[in-house]
């Protein structure tokens, strides 16, 4: 639990000083805003991790891989240091960061992954709640340090701290359990089994598309080149048709081939097991109540005509605090009363704490802008325990689900599938974050936040293929199908 703490904070503090400290520092030196917005171009390195995510599974080592990134992390900042304005060099400097921040997510989780057992992972992943939120406020520090040192020495100081963890993760780490490698096909035999079987292309195609349309939401592709998803949804649609032409050559050996392979065969692993799709549908939807409150509940605080300052110490610094205290607290009740019971309990906490915002809503007055009386004591009291008690609900949901997705992990993948159900994840935070505007504007801050309550169970629906997805997982690990025969190095 120690090193999980001190893993998970080397990889909230990079993410923290990529989106909190550098935008600052680009504005400080007079950056236009739009310029400023490209940064979001670069951040989608955490968006697509899984596209490279299967190289880390197949090289392994994951200390190895989280002291080389922690150090090149290190060298990028004080690449920065030496920097006294923003040009070209400063912009690939923070690139380069952003690929190694993702790449050593990626390992840090693959690594966890593959040291704990399945009766840690509650409370591992309640700590690993708290300690990413640390590295996210010891990023704040350096930014308060900036005002009074300069950028240069910050940017020195915030290398040493990312430096130092790194290697000192590296040296006194445990040792990673001996898993087998699951590549054993080179990439230019999975391409040619590929080929031949449509199946498996179109799931390969959409997988591709998928990674282009989270793209395109940043980059903006089909504004620039006219036909854009015209021209890459009819090369998927040829590729398939070619495949299917060539599937009379097929040979009963493609299926281990496909599973196996080094660049789509995590993909294919997966889509190949029970239960997978209602299992993508539960964890596209088992926060969707929760992710359609979250981004509309400071604009509500606003419009209540709460001030700035209670905004910042209630509904942000305390809910920190109380999610961190629910993720230890989910955590605990997961290792207590097992993943599967604790999914479905701690998440109906997780959606009843969003009517307490429903009933606030329905008895503030509230007006865009925040053009209302500041609020009476009875009203902030019930605007702080709502806000309370969604942070720490939410927090024991978290707890939970993490969990949920390190169970049914093959630990022979364990960093490519996990990034992949990551993703898909945030994926669904996404959309619910955008549809939630259009909701909140049409219907009003308290029917949209019932409606959120309601939301959150057509997740419940899919418990029994989730119960059948991590009694497999159970099965498949106790069979030592995920271990070599020496499974401790």
């Amino acid at each position: 639990m120690f090193w999980v703490a001190v893993l998970y904070f080397s990889q909230g503090f990079p993410y923290a000083v990529f989106y909190d400290v550098f935008p600052v520092y680009f504005r400080e030196h007079g950056v236009d805003l739009r310029d400023i917005g490209w940064v979001s171009l670069l951040g989608l390195a955490w968006t697509v991790k899984f596209l490279w995510a299967p190289a880390v599974d197949h090289y392994r080592h994951h200390r190895r891989w989280m002291f080389t990134v922690s150090v090149l992390m290190g060298t990028a900042m004080l690449a920065l240091a030496l920097q006294s304005g923003v040009g070209i060099s400063v912009w690939t400097a923070i690139g380069v960061f952003a690929l190694l921040s993702a790449t050593n997510d990626i390992a840090i989780d693959g690594y966890t992954i593959d040291m704990l057992d399945k009766d840690e992972l509650g409370l591992a992943n309640g700590l690993r709640i708290g300690f990413y939120r640390v590295g996210m406020l010891a990023a704040g520090f350096f930014l308060i340090v900036a005002d009074y040192v300069g950028w240069g020495p910050t940017y020195v100081g915030a290398a040493a701290l990312v430096t130092c963890v790194g290697a000192f993760i590296l040296l006194r780490a445990p040792r990673e359990r001996m898993v087998e490698r699951p590549h054993g096909v080179r990439l230019g035999t999975e391409l040619r089994v590929l080929s031949r079987h449509p199946l498996a292309a179109g799931a390969v195609s959409a997988f591709l598309l998928g990674a282009l349309g989270l793209t395109d939401r940043v980059m903006d592709w089909g504004q620039y080149v006219e036909g854009f998803w015209w021209y890459a949804s009819a090369a998927a649609v040829l590729w398939i048709a070619a495949s299917a032409v060539q599937h009379r050559r097929a040979s009963p050996d493609d299926r281990t081939a496909l599973r196996e392979g080094p660049m789509f065969g995590t993909l294919l692993d997966m889509l190949q097991r029970r239960y997978i799709v209602p299992v993508i549908l539960f964890i596209l939807t088992f926060k969707l109540g929760d992710a359609a409150m979250g981004l509309m509940v400071k604009p509500f605080w606003v419009d209540a005509g709460f001030s700035l300052a209670q905004i910042g110490t209630i509904s942000v610094t305390l809910g920190i605090v109380l999610s961190i205290a629910g993720g230890i607290v989910g955590g605990w009740i997961t290792d207590r009363i097992g993943t599967f019971h604790a999914l479905w309990l701690l998440g109906l906490f997780q959606a009843v704490s969003n009517l307490g915002y429903a009933w606030v809503a329905h008895v503030l007055p509230a007006a865009p802008g925040g053009h209302v009386p500041a609020p009476a004591l009875g009203h902030v009291v019930m605007m702080y325990s709502a806000s309370g008690l969604e942070s720490f609900t939410g927090g024991l949901g978290t707890g939970a689900f993490l969990a949920f997705l390190m169970a049914i992990v093959n630990r022979r993948r364990s960093a490519a599938e996990y990034a992949l159900l990551s993703s898909i994840f945030a994926l669904s935070r996404s959309l619910a974050g955008w549809a939630s505007g259009y909701g909140a504007h049409w219907m009003g801050y308290s029917a949209y936040f019932l409606l959120t309550f309601f939301l959150s169970f057509p997740a419940y629906l899919l418990l029994p293929w989730v119960k059948g997805m991590l009694l497999d997982a159970m099965a498949r690990n106790s069979e030592g199908e995920d271990y070599s025969p020496e499974s401790r190095s």
